[in-house]
């Protein structure tokens, strides 16, 4: 069913002009080019990417921790550490004070990875925004900022508007 306009008149929705199917199309394109590089020169996938990152930038965290931080399904997750597991890239040690949960740290050949891979990944970043003026990069920063917490703050108030109603 369709919503209506202000004056009474179904609005479509076209995704091609919807902000945030516009914003997915725009991370996804972005991060499957920057995954070719490393998929071909490392046998990872985006997923395992994420969490090799997150373990390098944190050393060492919990797979829940891992997916707060990353914006991943614990499923999506879970494959992730078990495939990287099985490369050597990345060590689970058992919390000793809830052993329902590992830590994860990445391994001798996990944090060599990481450390090939961060200044290609860098370099990537800042060839992608290079096309920006240097006005514009602060602009998309502080708009990706903005846009991000209006995101949480709609989602609360939607909630709780449907909640009420």
């Amino acid at each position: 069913m369709n919503r209506q306009d202000q004056k009474g008149g179904s609005v479509p929705l076209e995704l091609e002009n919807f902000l945030p199917y516009r914003l997915n199309v725009l991370a996804e394109t972005v991060s499957q080019s920057l995954a070719r590089f490393y998929e071909s020169r490392f046998g990872i996938a985006i997923p395992e990417w994420r969490v090799v990152a997150t373990l390098g930038q944190y050393a060492r965290m919990t797979a829940k921790d891992i997916g707060a931080h990353s914006r991943m399904h614990k499923t999506k997750v879970s494959r992730a550490v078990a495939s990287l597991e099985n490369k050597n890239l990345v060590k689970r040690q058992p919390n000793i004070e809830d052993m329902r949960e590992s830590f994860l740290e990445l391994t001798s050949k996990g944090k060599k990875v990481y450390a090939e891979l961060t200044p290609d990944a860098l370099a990537f970043s800042r060839a992608l925004v290079a096309s920006l003026s240097p006005e514009e990069q602060k602009s998309l920063e502080r708009i990706l900022e903005r846009l991000t917490e209006t995101s949480f703050q709609l989602a609360d108030q939607m909630l709780q508007e449907k909640e009420k109603g």
